[in-house]
């Protein structure tokens, strides 16, 4: 599997928002949704506020394939849960790039139902 381009890396973690579409079981790409993205070294972090319960979440769950576009990006990616390990750090990612919005809305992307949802996008 090839990683991020530095400028994708760059581009991705500087936008607020991404738009994930999960493919359906026969390939095709759902609707998108909008979610906030976030940097952990050479990797990007997705995670479902309603954690695994979230309809984008359990979408993501038919193929752990489908595409993002962020920053003037468009990628085809798998979707894959990461080891337990990197939570605190994808915490300390989503406080800081969104410490301007309430914690009405960034205390539930490091509540332990968010935790439980992240997903790790790599690129195809």
């Amino acid at each position: 599997m090839a990683g991020w381009t530095s400028d994708e890396l760059e581009k991705i973690a500087a936008a607020d928002e991404l738009q994930l579409a999960s493919a359906r079981r026969d390939g095709t790409l759902r609707e998108p949704v909008t979610i906030w993205v976030v940097r952990h070294g050479d990797d990007l972090y997705v995670r479902s506020w309603r954690g695994r319960t979230g309809g984008w979440f359990r979408d993501v769950q038919d193929r752990h394939e489908g595409r993002i576009r962020a920053g003037g990006v468009d990628k085809d990616v798998l979707f894959v849960e990461p080891d337990d390990d990197v939570d605190d750090a994808i915490d300390d990612a989503y406080r800081a790039k969104y410490r301007r919005y309430s914690s009405t809305y960034v205390d539930p992307m490091v509540g332990p139902e968010a935790r439980a949802a992240t997903i790790r996008l790599v690129p195809q």
